[in-house]
């Protein structure tokens, strides 16, 4: 019997096509990540909300995302990124429709809620997806890259948002985001696969003339027993916890308010700084991938960027930067140094069989989220602590003492992946 000619050709096609299929899903989790900084002084405007509710109207995304990571990581590795990723789009297509739609607080949170739960599984699936369709030894580039292209959501949610705001209403946007969300699913559901061997070729690990990695051969619970009981994995929760959970919710939200109250920029003008830092993020993620499997190691990659991230928030709040290019220039290496984050998924899944890559994404995900989660209302609380009682059109103006005490709460988390860092196994680019 003659064994069929292996078309490379027809295989790249079909990979790449999943790959963008997922990845225009994966931009949109930007988007709805980061757009509620753009809108602050609107959404505390029609809701009538403090520094600290605004906080947690963001953060409701935030909270969801978090505690749904896990059963993402399951549902990436049990039913596929094809299955999850579609679910996931067509529900957070429809709170973001709600959210636009929000008469009053209340219907905005379960808005905001609907959108968190949806967007949670897009990323787990994506890079479980990323595990089984390209090698171990390219996978930081394809992890940067994921992350380059994905936030291209997050720069569309700031400067470029701010300038369409001029001509359409923030509820509009909610829903049109949705719409294109619903769209994003449809199209997932029609063009991706969840491995090769569901499209007809070979696994990856085969066409390189090795054996594949075993199947799952035990129920998901024992599986995630195993996950959540492997020491090396917990360094990479609490580095993403401080390393880019507090940058995050930072970029999200209170970045151009910040611009805004102590440096008198309009929305347009305050929104530059968080698009300059989420494309340095973009763009440090890439590179910080790319020159980790170039030199083999994922370590001293991990531990370099936490340290000059703390070096960041430091010159953020002991500086006397301005608008401008040192405004800029600090705002650049906040991004790029928060980019190393990508690593830690590689890391973190070459501790564990390939099996569970899923669910060992998920975990160490789980803590840039929760810091994300904890950080955007903590925030918002130290700045109301401070506050003098000063407002303009309904919205609450803060002082540069107010922001220092918001910033030197984000430096503390930074602190928290500068101890973790070390802690990480070396996994020298080896799935396990």
């Amino acid at each position: 019997m003659n064994t069929p000619v292996f078309d490379q050709a027809r295989f790249n096609r079909v990979r790449w096509t999943v790959f963008w299929t997922l990845i225009a899903s994966y931009i949109m989790v930007f988007f709805h990540r980061m757009v509620p900084g753009v809108v602050a002084a609107d959404l505390m405007q029609a809701f009538q909300t403090s520094g600290a509710a605004l906080g947690s109207l963001a953060a409701t995304y935030f909270y969801i995302y978090t505690a749904l990571q896990i059963p993402s990581g399951v549902l990436a590795d049990t039913l596929g990124p094809r299955i999850s990723v579609t679910l996931g789009g067509l529900v957070s297509g429809a709170g973001s429709i709600l959210f636009g739609l929000a008469p009053d607080f209340a219907t905005a949170s379960w808005g905001r809620f609907l959108v968190g739960l949806g967007v949670s599984v897009v990323f787990i699936g994506l890079m479980k997806s990323n595990a089984v369709w390209f090698s171990d030894r390219q996978y930081g580039r394809i992890g940067g890259l994921t992350l380059l292209l994905g936030n291209l959501g997050s720069i569309m949610a700031a400067g470029p948002l701010a300038l369409l705001l001029v001509e359409v209403s923030w509820r509009s946007v909610f829903v049109s985001a949705g719409l294109v969300s619903i769209v994003f699913a449809v199209l997932t559901l029609i063009l991706v696969r969840n491995r090769p061997e569901d499209a007809g070729f070979p696994s990856i690990r085969e066409q390189e003339g090795l054996p594949s990695h075993p199947a799952r051969d035990q129920h998901w619970l024992r599986d995630l027993r195993e996950v959540m009981t492997t020491r090396a994995v917990w360094p990479g929760f609490w580095v993403n916890f401080g390393l880019t959970g507090c940058f995050l919710a930072f970029a999200g939200l209170w970045a151009v308010p910040l611009m805004r109250d102590l440096h008198g920029l309009d929305r347009a003008g305050a929104s530059l700084y968080p698009t300059v830092t989420l494309a340095a993020f973009a763009i440090g993620a890439f590179k910080v991938g790319w020159i980790s499997d170039r030199i083999g190691r994922r370590r001293p990659v991990i531990i370099a960027g936490a340290a000059l991230s703390c070096l960041a928030w430091l010159a953020l709040i002991l500086l006397p930067w301005g608008p401008g290019w040192s405004g800029l220039l600090i705002f650049s290496l906040l991004g790029l140094t928060a980019g190393g984050n990508v690593v830690v998924y590689a890391a973190a899944k070459e501790v564990l069989p390939a099996r569970v890559a899923g669910m060992a994404i998920a975990l160490v995900n789980t803590g840039l989220f929760l810091g994300a989660a904890v950080m955007q209302p903590a925030f918002g609380w130290v700045l109301d602590l401070t506050w003098d009682g000063a407002m303009r059109e309904g919205v609450r103006l803060y002082g540069r003492a107010d922001y220092l005490n918001g910033l030197w709460l984000s430096f503390g988390c930074a602190l928290v992946a500068l101890v973790a860092a070390p802690l990480m196994r070396e996994t020298r680019c080896q799935q396990n």
